[in-house]
């Protein structure tokens, strides 16, 4: 998963600085504000997966339980 994000952080990374470029910016511009967007969609797409990965597993969670209550078998 690490790598997907930073190969799609990378992706916005050079699509940004064609698009800098294309705007007529200077080149320590075009370098800084396109290393933001790569940190900005890198941050968000962690925290996405993060969260993602979190509800999966309290759903996992959430039908282990119900399925151990329909079985009879929690032991109470």
């Amino acid at each position: 998963m690490k790598k997907i994000i930073l190969h799609t952080g990378l992706l916005f990374f050079f699509l940004s600085a064609i698009f800098f470029s294309q705007r007529g910016f200077s080149i320590p511009d075009i370098l800084l504000k396109s290393f933001i967007v790569f940190l900005m969609v890198s941050i968000m797409l962690s925290f996405l997966a993060i969260v993602l990965f979190k509800s999966v597993k309290r759903e996992a969670e959430k039908e282990k339980d119900v399925s151990t209550n329909l079985l009879g078998n929690n032991n109470e």
